[in-house]
């Protein structure tokens, strides 16, 4: 049988395609390879075997058909620990191929142009891929298959460490890698397809619905100490942040962070949210991230004990230093200037997170049912939407200080479990009411905080995330000394709650959105 050794490359996505070639070129390895890839090794100096000379067959079917063929699946599939396997190989002039790097065509690409026709995302969909894919990774104890750019470097190293050869380990590992490549792949074609009809209109939903998660870490523990839990993430999105110091993150560290990093990413100026159990607990926006922080832990110094705090913009020394006389579980934020982290990093324990402000580019919200899943969209509202629904029903108009204000508190809300209630005044919350079965039990609830804090309500507005069924919640509004609301409307004891409104000298906003969170 032939001494030669064989290395296929296939690839879609060419980055550093010409180093992989050259580093096996090198090692006196033989590049079979296809169409641009071949053209770019060639390129780059390469010495490359067409398929179709190695096969002696030609591409066919405008290129449909190109590594389909006896010679190059039986040289990946055959078990070179059977003598029956090698015979055949032997008798049917089937060299070996030790080494598969293939990556499939751009159907995610494809299918995000504007207008993509069914015939277009057809025609990117990889057969021979796929196929040459999962062959080498069944094959895994005779085959190296390599899917990601990632990995080039550190098969290469490995290769040559080993003298040309590649442990039972990471060829078990690159296997695993390249089932879950063609999974995503597969996955992401079924919900396109599945969601389409024959004239290329798209539903939101597919038929079937597929999602696939690769585990970022491990986690200390669940939502309790006894449970166990790890950390996944949409392939299609990075895990967000980086870790600079602390402690391993916990279930609720992760569900907490990212309640407040989603809220206090909304705001433009610089903002701090502070969450405990999921919910803000306060809120701030000033000009400084200092001012913001501290009219934020100013809301309930009581709940912010142990809390998750994210900011919008940089953390100073300054900010850290204020930050640093409270127990905090988790900072979060964009960046932080290396005398921040000498303050705050004495906190051995503190979970310091760097994170970025870019948008998951899967816009489903999931929820784990007993038997299934619950999905729904985002809930996102475009400013044009709500510019085109919201009404002022009541005779006394929201000034327009007391508008932005509202504006303020309605965006905190939308992250308040509900019931939600949420006081705002001068840039910061100072009462939030949250995950209440009566809505006017919020309100009390806001009442309470605010009075333990030691805030007056008084010229204060208030968002609420849905509609007042009856005006006592209203009522109690009022007696606070706020002075406008806003909220859904939509009750059908909406003119009774307009009514209330009047009589009591409140100004309101209908918005004629819900933000309901459960």
């Amino acid at each position: 049988m032939t001494q030669k050794r064989f290395a296929l490359i296939s690839v879609s996505d060419k980055t550093n395609i010409d180093f992989l070639g050259r580093k096996l070129s090198e090692l006196g390895v033989e590049i079979l390879s296809t169409g641009g890839t071949a053209e770019k090794l060639r390129k780059s100096g390469v010495p490359v075997t067409e398929v179709s000379e190695h096969t002696g067959f030609p591409e066919i079917l405008d290129g449909r058909v190109k590594t389909l063929h006896p010679k190059v699946h039986g040289g990946i599939l055959a078990d070179r620990r059977k003598h029956s396997h090698i015979a055949e190989m032997e008798e049917n002039n089937i060299p070996p191929i030790e080494i598969v790097v293939v990556n499939l065509y751009p159907f995610a690409e494809a299918i995000k142009k504007p207008n993509c026709s069914l015939e277009t995302a057809i025609e990117n969909i990889d057969i021979g891929g796929p196929a040459m894919i999962r062959a080498a990774a069944k094959n895994w104890e005779n085959i190296c298959v390599i899917t990601e750019t990632k990995d080039y470097k550190n098969f290469v190293k490995k290769f040559k460490e080993s003298n040309g050869k590649i442990d039972r380990s990471s060829r078990f590992n690159f296997a695993k890698k390249a089932f879950a490549h063609t999974a995503a792949y597969d996955g992401m074609i079924s919900n396109h397809l599945s969601s389409l009809d024959l004239d290329s209109h798209q539903r939101k939903f597919p038929d079937n619905f597929n999602m696939q998660f690769i585990k970022d870490q491990e986690l200390r523990y669940g939502e309790n100490p006894h449970q166990q839990a790890a950390f996944y993430i949409d392939q299609t999105y990075k895990s967000g942040y980086s870790q600079l110091a602390g402690k391993e993150l916990s279930f609720n560290n992760i569900v907490d962070t990212d309640t407040a990093w989603e809220c206090v990413k909304g705001f433009n100026s610089p903002s701090c949210v502070i969450v405990k159990h999921a919910n803000p607990c306060g809120v701030g926006i000033g000009h400084t991230p200092l001012v913001a922080y501290e009219k934020a832990y100013s809301t309930d110094p009581k709940s912010a004990f142990g809390g998750i705090i994210a900011l919008n913009s940089e953390i100073d020394a300054t900010t850290a230093k204020a930050i640093s006389n409270q127990f905090v579980e988790v900072i979060v934020a964009p960046a932080f200037s290396t005398a921040a982290l000498d303050v705050i990093g004495e906190k051995k324990n503190l979970r310091i997170l760097q994170t970025s402000n870019h948008r998951n580019l899967n816009n489903y919200d999931l929820k784990k049912i007993h038997n299934g899943i619950l999905i729904q969209t985002k809930d996102d509202i475009s400013e044009k939407d709500l510019h085109d629904k919201i009404i002022i029903p009541t005779k006394i108009k929201p000034r327009e200080e007391d508008r932005e204000q509202l504006m303020f508190a309605w965006q905190i809300a939308k992250f308040v479990k509900s019931n939600a209630i949420v006081f705002f005044k001068d840039g910061m919350t100072i009462g939030i009411g949250a995950g209440q079965m009566s809505r006017v039990d919020s309100v009390k609830i806001a009442k309470i905080k605010a009075k333990e804090a030691g805030l007056s309500l008084k010229g204060s507005v208030v968002a609420s995330d849905a509609f007042f069924p009856f005006p006592d919640a209203i009522e109690f509004i009022a007696e606070t000394g706020a002075t406008s609301i806003i909220h859904p409307g939509g009750s059908v004891r909406d003119k009774e709650i307009i009514l209330t409104a009047d009589k009591l000298g409140l100004g309101m906003i209908f918005t004629g959105f819900r933000h309901f969170r459960h």
